[in-house]
């Protein structure tokens, strides 16, 4: 059996992290195994879906180098692959259905429904439907049609049986047909639902395995009688569990950020992303933690897919995110870097010189050991930009009152404007030369210098700070020092 895969979100918003893992397990479970990976749209919520977010999901995808053989912008020979092109088929199985007598017109209206609803739940019983038109005669149909009523296409569900769902990831799991009702197939607007239109879909696209979030599980045994009554064979279902937070609740908008987008925008590396994701709910045969994609496609096994829910840590994603911020060769960093310094009104500018790259080059790694995520680089450009040091505070001022510190600040004015290059080396070469001059430990030197130059008594190298600084930068900052300690 070749293994045949699919990812079909619904284009109502951005893609979540959950849906970016589901396509991410389909991903690698179709390369491991030498299958096919389709991308296909779900887009029957006519009120919700739009384009706008059919794209963004497209390009989140391709951003974390998911890819796929067949669908939306590839093609291939089971298109259409946007549901609200495909009506006319789902037209044919649901006429299918209806003369076989597995489904039937229900006119019930909204207030009938919940009438029944609240009766159900007075007797405590699960809500569902009773299936009151199940037998209307052509009378009672014709009746209700000239009442304006519109109908739904309801499936018989058939009493008394158990439906055996074998879940690879889950194992067995038994639903009983009495406790769901007779459910909506084709809305009154002749659009289908959710439950029918993915297993039309699923079957004309010759998907083997169904991998999805574990919140899907409750529509499973819906889908297979679907499969059933149509004498169609269901794919192999694989539910993966919940991702929650660190309090052990369903993961939300309000622990911040849920959609890729979100960490496309603060910095993250894709690699990382992809990375920390299979780690949610996968666990390699090894004590690896760092992985590439083509060693992921290798390793993956739904063998190794955990029932237990999984936990959204942010500070793993910082450390294994931190961990290609450093493996990442310079050059390519100052390309990601650069859209965030444009944020701070930096290298507003068409093209990068080399001048430009140079200087990125330096404070990149000056701070590639302290950050994250390229956003936060924001947080460390007072360092290295600008003509003002921050206000020191009370403690850094007290070192600013010692005794030699004039001297030290002076020479250093001195040797600065004298310095023909003033790089890295320039930097230690003068901070040495001001110790030896003056008879003073690197301590007395070092300290007063960063205070004067950052306002602070911490932070990245000194040497790589003077280097990046420049001479104007330096100048006014010494002269702001110079007039605290008057």
């Amino acid at each position: 059996m070749t293994v045949k895969v699919r990812f079909a979100p619904s284009p109502t918003g951005p893609l979540h992290i959950g849906g970016a893992r589901s396509a991410l397990f389909n991903y690698l479970f179709a390369e491991n195994q030498g299958g096919t990976f389709i991308l296909r749209i779900e887009d029957t919520d006519l009120e919700r879906s739009s384009r706008e977010s059919e794209e963004s999901i497209i390009a989140a995808l391709r951003w974390l180098g998911i890819s796929w053989n067949e669908g939306i912008e590839v093609g291939g020979e089971n298109g259409p692959y946007r549901q609200t092109e495909r009506l006319d088929t789902y037209r044919e199985y649901t006429d299918k259905l209806l003369q076989e007598g597995h489904a039937y017109l229900c006119y019930c209206t909204e207030e009938e429904l919940e009438q029944e609803r609240q009766e159900l739940i007075a007797r405590g019983e699960t809500p569902r439907y009773l299936g009151k038109c199940r037998n209307l005669t052509a009378e009672q149909r014709q009746a209700y049609e000239a009442e304006g009523r519109k109908p739904v296409v309801r499936f018989k569900v058939p009493a008394g049986e158990q439906i055996v769902i074998n879940d690879l990831v889950r194992g067995k799991v038994v639903f009983d047909s009495d406790g769901i009702g007779d459910y909506i197939i084709v809305k009154s607007d002749g659009i289908p639902t959710y439950n029918f239109a993915v297993v039309i879909d699923d079957v004309l696209m010759g998907i083997t395995h169904v991998i999805r979030g574990e919140e899907h599980l409750s529509n499973t045994p819906r889908q297979v009688l679907i499969y059933q009554a149509l004498g169609m064979k269901a794919p192999e279902f694989a539910h993966i569990s919940l991702i929650l937070n660190n309090e052990g609740r369903k993961m939300s908008k309000r622990d911040g950020d849920t959609s890729v987008i979100d960490y496309y925008n603060k910095g993250y590396l894709p690699q990382a992303v992809v990375n920390f994701i299979a780690l949610l709910g996968w666990s390699p045969a090894g004590e690896q933690e760092f992985f590439t994609m083509e060693e992921l496609k290798k390793e993956f096994s739904l063998e190794r897919v955990s029932k237990s829910p999984a936990v959204f840590d942010l500070n793993k994603l910082n450390y294994i995110n931190s961990h290609y911020l450093k493996q990442t060769p310079a050059e390519e960093l100052v390309d990601l870097a650069w859209p965030f310094l444009k944020e701070q009104g930096l290298f507003l500018k068409d093209e990068l010189t080399e001048a430009d790259r140079e200087w990125i080059t330096g404070m990149l790694e000056a701070v590639r050991e302290k950050i994250n995520n390229l956003s936060e680089i924001k947080d460390f450009l007072h360092y290295f930009t600008g003509t003002e040091a921050e206000e020191p505070n009370e403690e850094a001022k007290a070192v600013l009152t010692g005794e030699t510190v004039p001297a030290v600040l002076d020479l250093f004015r001195q040797k600065v404007s004298a310095a023909l290059n003033l790089d890295i080396a320039e930097g230690k070469k003068i901070l040495k030369e001001i110790g030896k001059e003056l008879g003073l430990k690197g301590k007395d030197v070092f300290m007063p210098v960063r205070i004067a130059l950052t306002g602070q008594m911490h932070g990245p190298d000194l040497d790589r700070i003077i280097a990046l600084l420049g001479k104007e930068n330096i100048e006014a900052r010494l002269e702001q020092t110079f007039n605290i300690i008057k």
